[in-house]
């Protein structure tokens, strides 16, 4: 069996798919996976077990999109994740007996990963549910006398969703007597990062080191599974940490925390302050108070922590 499966573009959606994905080969155990998006969203399945091939969408014109098709072989199935106009398009050109996409107009309630799965199951007349989330990765955890605390102060998805690098700072000097610490993010978000950097040097701290821009997705994944306790806001590195069961706090302002939380991690906090305009979904503050995040402090996050 040949499966195509179109995945989401950020990162945190393409963790929170991977349920789904299992229990697509609960059914079609034996079958082949290709996997077609950015770069970012598939980079999470080159260890896959059943990977066949990866292609990345670089450029997302229609044109680029018909060449790319036509490069394809003929699949079983074709499932996308994705549910727009775009998508829609990839459909109509892959070569596949079997075809389903994801509307989420029609998959609205639960967590983002019962969606995906509540999706897979009427696509194909089943009645699964949604395990564990299943990242691969390459490197053994390490045994180390201190442990390592991850702070990740980025968010893809807009400003809206960040807390301030001062307040992460604040909690990482705090922990610097038992933690080894470790500034995750982008290339996009090393401004943040280094203004983490700056306030931890304030601080006389020194046991830390600034890996913003600096990892691929499989060293990132590779990092994250490491950590003994990871700091977060509600973003991708966020679904990595619970993969791994890793002990997280997650800072929660704009998003809606009931869809988009940690799944099934059982060593996981959220922070948030409920305030009457949460969640907005907002990229940036309508209200430019920002007060969902501005009111939350070092002291709730070591509160909750202690």
């Amino acid at each position: 069996m040949r499966l195509l499966i179109e995945i989401p573009t950020w990162l945190g959606d393409s963790v929170m798919v991977t349920p789904a994905i299992e229990n697509i080969l609960v059914n079609y155990g034996n079958s082949e996976l290709t996997f077609i998006g950015s770069e970012i969203g598939t980079s999470i399945f080159k260890l896959h077990p059943n990977l066949k091939e990866i292609i990345v969408i670089k450029n997302k014109s229609y044109r680029s999109l018909y060449q790319i098709s036509r490069t394809m072989p003929k699949y079983d199935i074709f499932f996308s994740f994705r549910s727009s106009i775009r998508s829609s398009f990839l459909m109509f050109l892959v070569n596949a007996e079997r075809k389903f996409k994801f509307d989420k107009s029609k998959f609205y309630e639960g967590h983002q990963v019962e969606k995906y799965n509540n999706f897979i199951n009427k696509s194909l007349g089943i009645k699964s549910s949604p395990g564990k989330l299943i990242v691969y990765k390459t490197a053994k955890n390490k045994k180390n006398l201190k442990l390592k605390l991850g702070i990740n102060p980025g968010a893809s998805y807009g400003s809206a969703k960040r807390w301030y690098p001062e307040e992460f700072a604040k909690v990482a000097m705090n922990l610097a007597d038992k933690y080894d610490i470790f500034i995750f993010g982008s290339v996009k978000e090393k401004s943040i990062a280094n203004d983490i950097e700056s306030h931890l040097r304030n601080f006389k701290i020194g046991n830390f080191v600034n890996l913003a821009g600096k990892t691929s997705i499989l060293e990132l994944i590779n990092l994250i599974s490491q950590m003994d306790l990871f700091i977060t806001g509600d973003s991708g590195p966020m679904h990595l940490a619970a993969a791994f069961q890793i002990k997280t706090v997650s800072i929660f302002g704009p998003t809606d925390m009931k869809s988009t939380c940690q799944w099934m991690n059982r060593h996981s906090i959220n922070l948030s302050k409920e305030l009457e305009c949460q969640p907005c979904m907002k990229r940036t503050c309508p209200l430019n108070h920002h007060n969902c995040m501005r009111e939350i402090k070092s002291d709730d996050v070591l509160s909750v922590i202690n």
